[in-house]
């Protein structure tokens, strides 16, 4: 009877034992598989987000999407075109016929950025930059392609009287315009404003300023004071970042003619020619009247 009870002893002390190895073994292989998954994770590319990812240019203007991707190993990185899923490149190679689309990157450089030459208007849209991993990895980007025109405000004739000023004033309003030149042309000249032609004798200021203010966009003034004929012509706001503008500007001795104004009103001088032949007539038709 001991011995019986000796063996169950041994017995359960055996099965515990046993299950206690078991799970213990199953704890390592737990703990090895969690090590290997955090492992391979750690491995795994991953993007720098700290990048601008909504990109505004204007026409003409390079345009660069900036993807830079970290620890890619044998990894590949391609740029997709959204609207089309059009591949444009796929590591260092370019996959459409369009070359305008180039990968621009440095040797051994974490950046791999789309580079889009002489970009349009149509070429706005979302871009993605691909890792090849399982599942694919992907970055959104989105490229604004803007036009900018130079205006000049007012009408496109402009009609002074000599010894006025002639105020121009060219704008350009949104807020990517910043920086380049503005320069103003009379017929095909440049118009200088510190010239000794531009002094006025009563004074010592000159007759032409030219002003340009780049802190809400473009505004460019130029003004003109006391106006004399050979002021007569067209004037050119030519921004380089932009088309430029015109206005004719006509510089009238006396008062305005009436032509000149754009009003639909005949002129003066042809109403009271109107009126005296209508009065001849009248009168022509009162004689006839008698004599019979």
């Amino acid at each position: 009877m001991r011995v019986c009870e000796k063996m169950e002893k041994y017995l359960h002390h055996t099965i515990k034992f046993g299950v206690f190895i078991a799970i213990l073994g199953l704890a390592f292989q737990a703990q090895m598989c969690f090590a290997e998954n955090e492992s391979a994770a750690n491995l795994q590319p991953y993007f720098d987000f700290n990048v601008q990812r909504n990109v505004t240019v204007i026409v003409g203007q390079t345009a660069f999407l900036h993807c830079n991707v970290e620890r890619l190993g044998d990894k590949d990185v391609s740029w997709i075109r959204k609207r089309d899923l059009h591949i444009l490149t796929a590591g260092r190679l370019t996959y459409t016929s369009d070359q305008r689309f180039q990968i621009y990157r440095r040797h051994n450089s974490t950046q791999w950025n789309l580079m889009i030459k002489y970009p349009q208007m149509r070429d706005s849209g979302v871009y993605e930059c691909q890792i090849n991993t399982e599942p694919k990895m992907s970055l959104s980007y989105t490229l604004n392609v803007i036009e900018l025109k130079a205006d000049i405000l007012g009408p496109s004739d402009i009609y002074v009287k000599s010894g006025s000023d002639i105020d121009l004033i060219c704008k350009l309003s949104h807020r990517l315009a910043e920086g380049g030149n503005v320069f103003w042309y009379k017929d095909s000249d440049i118009l200088e404003a510190a010239t000794n032609a531009n002094e006025i004798s009563s004074d010592t200021s000159r007759r032409i300023t030219v002003d340009t203010d780049w802190a809400d966009g473009l505004t460019s003034r130029v003004t003109i004071r006391r106006a004399v004929q050979s002021d007569t012509g067209n004037y050119t706001c030519s921004p380089s970042i932009a088309p430029p503008a015109q206005v004719y500007v006509h510089v009238i001795i006396g008062e305005h003619p009436a032509a000149m104004q754009h009003n639909s009103t005949p002129p003066q001088h042809v109403s009271l020619w109107c009126t005296l032949f209508l009065i001849a007539v009248i009168l022509a038709n009162l004689r006839l009247a008698d004599n019979r």
